[in-house]
């Protein structure tokens, strides 16, 4: 099975839909994908389908799938606000621990990285919230 869809539905919820504060080194957003990151798009006008082609595309990876469903939730949405580098370096470092543990640890990690980004007195309690709700959803298998 694909966790792909699954986890996509959740992600994209928690990126929303258009976006475009100053504040925000990515600049204009739309679900996730920002001008910064795809300059050639037309992100005001940015499909839910072209986001998720790109999502597909650029920030899950299929061997993702012989993961367990939290695992692959976690890594997926780390990639997405992260980077894949950072996904990949904290699977590793939380792998073949027990599903609780894992979470924790994998979303430590991701805690202490956006803490020390200088844009988290402005989004932080954002991302906080989406850490912690993305927690609770890999607990439980779609």
């Amino acid at each position: 099975m694909s966790w792909f869809d699954p986890a996509f539905g959740i992600v994209v919820g928690a990126e929303g839909g258009y976006v475009n504060n100053e504040k925000d080194p990515g600049g204009e957003t739309r679900y996730g994908i920002s001008k910064r990151t795809y300059p050639t798009e037309d992100i005001k006008n940015l499909s839910l389908e072209r986001a998720k082609f790109l999502y597909a595309r650029d920030f899950y990876q299929k061997t993702w799938d012989a993961l367990p469903w939290h695992e692959a939730l976690l890594a997926f949405d780390a990639s997405v606000l992260q980077g894949q580098g950072r996904a990949l370096k904290w699977l590793q470092m939380c792998s073949g621990r027990p599903q609780a543990n894992f979470i924790q640890d994998f979303q430590s990690e991701r805690t202490l990285q956006l803490a020390s980004q200088p844009t988290f007195a402005t989004f932080g309690r954002g991302w906080m919230r989406r850490l912690f709700k993305i927690a609770q959803l890999a607990e439980k298998t779609p």
